[in-house]
């Protein structure tokens, strides 16, 4: 390639030569069809042309035809514009799979009379489609149900009224693939109609319905289920099952009156189809209807790996675990159980039925060496495995054997020996007593220029760090940048490593400081717990005091655990951090005040556990409330399921979402990357009123939501761009990517983004360029919104106050109404 390489200081015209150069090469290798003119990307025919065949490009001679160079070639095209070509009557695949790129496609004003079953097989990129002013009778949506298509033009083209177009027309009054804005006829025979005031009987899509929704079985069980494709015409029914372990066989089919019935028999069911999605299809000329069943496969655990440290100073024992339920572990060491402590612990992650980990040990000695048992057990069955740890050698260079001790980094010691310690302790006890009450009587300073991690919060100066200035509960903005780069959400330390603007608030020294209201605890009255995570409890409470205008109102608090089980025992203070990361959210929370933010009232710190208030929204997070307003939802009446009747409309779920984008345009405002927007983040109140919010719980109740990275990073990657998922970079931008996810969960009632997908497959298929379907209710407008969202190159998505513009003024055609809110 030196031919092609430009030095710093070439002039631009060079460049210029050199393209067209490159340009040349090109045309000698492919030959352009003789009435068209070619570019690398582009083929272009316009001029009346009574060949038969599609404008393929011819080779050259050039020795190298098999080369994957002359594939690239055809790939790079991605736009074929064919006119006036009367000779060209069927498109065949055959013309199509070269071009595996092409985006853009257009055959008009010809004599094209039908297109091959498989004719765009090879073309999963095309978005447009011409195929205008064609004598074609007919056309079959299956030509396009693998395709995303913005546009599909067919102006000028009269079908034969029929059962066969019937999807055309229900693609108009859905408004899919720009057909709403084009008039399309049909000849009955007598006479041309408009395709949208055509009227067939009996014929609409099908209907579908199988036998289970979710199944669980043991593994070898043998087990059928029915799937029911009804309608009509009558539909095709068939079990989708690629890749499926288990061994399977299609019953005969069974046909009543408009109902085609097929099962599926699983036989010997295997451990390797857990969460396994059977898929049903229903397929008549009207279009395709599908219905899944997760499957839930329960089995004994094995110890699929065992080490023993790899070298001496190696502190792991490393496992792997299968087993469905989860497996509860136990670990032995001499015949005696080993009890989880700050010495010996076990730290392990779960993938799926995988549990990976690590037995690991603080500063281990030749008194932990010996046989390790790990014992995996759950109803199924109990398994085993012994591995031999080896730490350090033995002390004793003379062959004196090593005394047994039975308690782990702390030998027996003497009654004599102990004694002394203990009083010890005491005195130190009694000392460090007396210096804490002088230096709070008297304000001195520890020589050491340190305090105790209570002053950080409670108000006094910190005069260790000019930056840590903390003046009677007002916290200044400077603790933002105090700390390491950090910001904390739901009370989690995220490092930031790409674009710490985009955390640091922008605020200086120099700057008015931030007031924390601070809540007396005797004003908070706890009623119910309404959930728990990684690193507190959040309660429903009364609190009184807190409006001028109530005397008590309801609040959610969220409680910090003991920050010594939260943080890592590698911190030498862990209550310091947790306070401090705990101020820094407060001062960012009271930053935050948007009506569509979930308010932060204050700080309660006269005690433990440290206290967070937070205004009560009574619905609770958004993507329950979707699942329990959707067409699926039920109910229990007396142990008898009865369906709901509060099914959210077209314009409440644009209600939702646009009070959502209010919400990220303020944020976005603040310079503030939320990086875990999603539905389970979001909270709902009376009047379906929504507000982003985040207690921290959400890695622990929607823990299938998150990928866990590393041992601890929890990564929401269903709802997270390529480049976020490739390189960790979150900005506005991404955030945007996130709010197109949201649309989709608000349009599915709440379904988990590719839900029919494991973690590693949906990081491939996002990072592969893939985005999610179009979901039944969703209008084209809404759709081409999450497009926007989804476009690969940040820069290209769109800006979220235009996404807030739009949504607005969608759900200001339409009245919202609130009567599913009792």
């Amino acid at each position: 390639m030196d031919l092609f390489f430009i030095p710093p200081r070439i002039c631009w015209w060079r460049v210029l030569f050199l393209l067209s150069i490159f340009q040349d090469y090109l045309s000698n290798m492919l030959d352009c069809p003789p009435t068209c003119s070619c570019s690398p990307t582009e083929i272009y025919c316009n001029k009346s042309d009574n060949g038969k065949f599609f404008p393929l490009l011819a080779l050259q001679d050039t020795g190298n035809n098999g080369n994957n160079s002359i594939e690239d070639l055809f790939k790079n095209i991605t736009s074929i514009h064919i006119e006036n070509w009367t000779g060209l009557q069927t498109l065949k695949d055959v013309d199509m799979e070269l071009y595996t790129g092409l985006q853009r496609l257009t055959i008009m004003n010809g004599n094209l009379r039908g297109i091959q079953a498989r004719a765009f097989s090879q073309n999963p990129h095309l978005r447009y489609i011409n195929l205008s002013k064609n004598p074609l009778t007919t056309l079959s949506w299956q030509l396009f149900q693998n395709l995303q298509l913005f546009e599909l033009r067919l102006e000028e083209v009269v079908f034969e009224c029929g059962c066969d177009i019937r999807w055309i027309q229900l693609w108009q009054q859905r408004g899919e693939a720009g057909l709403h804005t084009q008039l399309l006829f049909c000849n009955n025979g007598a006479s041309k109609i408009p395709l949208q005031a055509m009227n067939i009987s009996l014929c609409d899509l099908p209907d579908i319905s199988v036998t289970h929704y979710n199944l669980t079985v043991i593994e070898g069980d043998r087990v059928t289920v029915t799937c029911n494709g009804s309608g009509s015409p009558l539909p095709e029914v068939d079990w989708t099952v690629n890749d499926l372990h288990s061994i399977n066989t299609h019953q005969s089919n069974v046909y009543w009156p408009n109902v085609h019935s097929i099962n599926l028999t699983l036989v010997n069911v295997s451990r390797d189809d857990n969460f396994y999605i059977l898929t049903c299809i229903a397929e008549n000329k009207v279009g395709m209807a599908n219905a899944s069943i997760q499957l839930t496969v329960h089995f004994p655990p094995t110890i699929l790996k065992l080490d023993e440290p790899e070298r001496r100073h190696e502190t792991c024992i490393e496992f792997t675990v299968r087993g469905n339920p989860q497996p509860t572990l136990r670990w032995f060491h001499r015949d005696k159980e080993i009890p989880p402590s700050d010495y010996i612990r076990t730290e392990m992650d779960t993938y799926q039925d995988y549990l990976e980990g690590c037995l690991n040990f603080k500063d281990p000695t030749h008194h932990n060496n010996g046989n390790y048992t790990l014992e995996a057990s759950n109803f199924l069955g109990v398994t085993t495995k012994t591995v031999y740890g080896h730490f350090l050698n033995a002390p004793f260079s003379d062959g004196t054997p090593t005394p047994t001790i039975t308690v782990t980094h702390r030998p027996e010691e003497d009654t004599f020996g102990v004694s002394i310690a203990v009083g010890l302790a005491g005195f130190a006890c009694v000392l460090l007593v007396v210096l804490f009450v002088l230096i709070n009587k008297y304000g001195r300073r520890s020589k050491f220029g340190m305090k105790g991690p209570v002053a950080v919060i409670s108000g006094e100066e910190d005069s260790a760090s000019p930056l840590h200035h903390v003046n009677h509960g007002i916290i200044t903005p400077c603790t933002l940048d105090a700390g390491p780069d950090a910001v904390v959400i739901g009370m989690t330390r995220i490092p930031v490593i790409e674009n710490p603007q985009y955390f640091r608030h922008g605020h200086n020294c120099n700057k008015p400081a931030t007031y924390v209201q601070h809540i007396k605890r005797r004003d908070i009255i706890l009623k119910r717990e309404l959930g728990e995570g990684a690193f507190g409890k959040v309660f429903l409470a009364e609190c009184y005091n807190l409006s001028p205008t109530k005397d008590k109102m309801l609040v959610a608090v969220k409680t910090l655990k003991d920050p010594t089980l939260v943080f890592s025992q590698t911190l030498k203070d862990p209550t310091l951090a947790a306070r401090k990361d705990f101020q820094r959210e407060a001062e960012l929370l009271t930053n935050l005040q948007h009506e569509h933010i979930v308010k932060f009232y204050g700080v309660c710190v006269d005690g433990d556990p440290l206290i967070m208030v937070f205004e009560y929204m009574k619905h609770g997070d958004l993507n329950k409330f979707l699942r329990a307003h959707g067409p699926d939802a039920m109910i229990l009446v007396d142990g008898q399921p009865l369906q709901t009747n509060g099914e959210l409309g077209l314009s409440q779920m644009l209600h939702i979402a646009t009070q959502i984008a209010a919400g990220m345009m303020y944020l976005a405002s603040q310079h503030f990357v939320h990086r875990d927007l999603a539905t389970r983040n979001c909270l709902v109140g009376n009047g379906l009123l929504v507000k982003i919010g985040d207690f921290g719980m959400s890695r622990d109740i929607y823990s299938t939501d998150y990928y866990r990275v590393g041992g601890h990073t929890m990564l929401p990657i269903r709802w997270m761009p390529p480049e976020s998922i490739m390189y960790r970079k979150f900005t506005t931008e991404s955030d945007v990517w996130s709010f197109g996810v949201i649309l989709w969960e608000i349009f599915t009632y709440g379904k988990q983004p590719w839900f029919q997908l494991a973690n590693n497959e949906v990081i491939e298929c996002i990072t592969q360029g893939r985005v999610l379907e179009r979901p039944r209710v969703c209008p084209k407008e809404v759709y081409d919104i999450m497009l926007g969202c989804w476009q690969r190159e940040p820069q290209q998505r769109l800006n979220i106050k235009d996404i807030q513009k739009i949504l607005y003024a969608l759900g200001k055609a339409t009245p919202v109404y609130l009567d599913i809110l009792g």
